[in-house]
């Protein structure tokens, strides 16, 4: 293990911090995580993390910011541009293989407590939050999209904690993407069916 020192430049201190963390959460998940043990991890002493986190819950959410950071770029890869109902689709089994494949920092991200007030987390979910907005606007250009991003969001948020906790067939990757697949085509199903019955009532009022 690294000698404990206190010589990082300003910003290595941070940055070595939350690389312990994820380490920390790979191996033992979120119980194993504390600023005494990301001290230890990372090879400093153990008031050091304090010069950047005042506490257990600041240390969580700039762990979690980093995670939103990287389901942004995973979605984006999914689809840089997603305009069709498949891309939605796709979307969405890219954020549940990113749930997957980061358990603990997916459970970090959505199930711990954090710092209210800690900017980088807010606008990292900011980000996320617009994004899903966004998609909905190109996949869905007549619906509101304040009102069906939420849903939207909650079907592959659902989707994803189900994967996670045994509930859903995860036993290839195929499979995985049937179900989440399955379930948007549902989703929209429904949606198109809301939407025209939505347009037709004025004309039956006129009737």
């Amino acid at each position: 293990m690294p000698q404990a020192s206190d010589s990082y430049h300003h910003g290595d201190l941070r940055a070595a911090c939350l690389r312990a963390a994820r380490e920390l959460l790979e191996e033992d998940g979120s119980a194993g995580l504390s600023l005494r043990a990301v001290a230890r991890r990372a090879g400093v002493s153990a008031t050091a993390p304090y010069r950047h986190y005042a506490d257990r819950d600041a240390l969580v959410s700039s762990v979690a910011a980093e995670g939103y950071r990287e389901l942004a770029g995973c979605l984006s890869a999914a689809h840089p541009s997603p305009a069709t109902p498949d891309d939605l689709a796709a979307v969405a089994v890219a954020y549940v293989r990113f749930a997957l494949d980061h358990p603990a920092m997916f459970r970090v991200m959505f199930a711990e407590p954090c710092d209210p007030g800690n900017e980088e987390r807010a606008a990292a979910t900011a980000a996320l939050s617009e994004y899903v907005r966004a998609l909905v606007r190109s996949v869905f250009p007549g619906a509101d999209p304040e009102a069906l991003a939420t849903p939207v969001w909650a079907l592959v948020h659902g989707l994803a904690f189900l994967h996670l906790d045994g509930k859903l067939d995860t036993s290839t990757p195929e499979v995985v993407a049937h179900q989440v697949r399955t379930a948007v085509s549902a989703l929209i199903a429904i949606s198109q069916v809301t939407s025209k019955a939505a347009a037709a009532a004025p004309e039956q009022a006129k009737a």
